[in-house]
């Protein structure tokens, strides 16, 4: 499994979709409270609960890993953790997976400067002061603590996001082969 860790518009979603699409690295289908949104499709984007539902699943223990974030829910059960899967984390759901000890959880950060994530959430249509809020937000997440827990670190600003994937799927696929 990989795990992709990074800021907001660090590259993780879209070199996750790559993933997907160059080397059919299937999606981890996480649960969440959060609304739908537009164009997407329950069992396919995530699960989506209500939160009476959420709190009952981990309660029975039923995921990996639990975070809230904007007031929602997310969570990564125990059936999705397979090999040849892509998942992305904050810092707290690394540390979960950590604990599992299992060694063909491959962990990526996924770094980019505070402007050039500010560019791209500017890009895909967030409002700048969202764009502000979260990378104030992100600063007291994603340290250096986060980074030396990952595997590898990938240089998301000065690559492309497909040569980010390769890079990530090459490092990925040869560190399974050593095991």
């Amino acid at each position: 499994m990989i795990i992709l860790v990074g800021a907001s518009a660090s590259g993780k979603t879209e070199v996750a979709k790559v993933l997907a699409k160059t080397f059919q690295m299937r999606k981890v289908i996480t649960h969440t409270t959060r609304p739908m949104r537009e164009n997407e499709i329950d069992g396919v984007d995530y699960y989506f609960v209500s939160r009476e539902e959420f709190i009952s699943l981990k309660k029975h223990n039923f995921f990996v890993e639990t975070t809230e974030y904007n007031d929602n829910f997310y969570g990564t059960s125990r059936k999705e953790v397979e090999d040849n899967k892509v998942l992305i984390v904050d810092p707290n759901g690394l540390k979960s997976f950590l604990k599992l000890k299992d060694t063909r959880i491959i962990a990526f950060f996924m770094n980019a400067t505070k402007e050039t994530r500010r560019i791209r959430m500017i890009k895909r249509g967030d409002k700048i002061e969202d764009a502000i809020k979260r990378i104030a937000t992100d600063d007291s997440k994603f340290n250096d603590e986060t980074m030396n827990n990952c595997d590898f670190i990938i240089d998301s600003e000065k690559q492309t996001i497909k040569k980010c994937a390769v890079e990530v799927y090459e490092k990925y696929a040869a560190k399974l082969s050593l095991m």
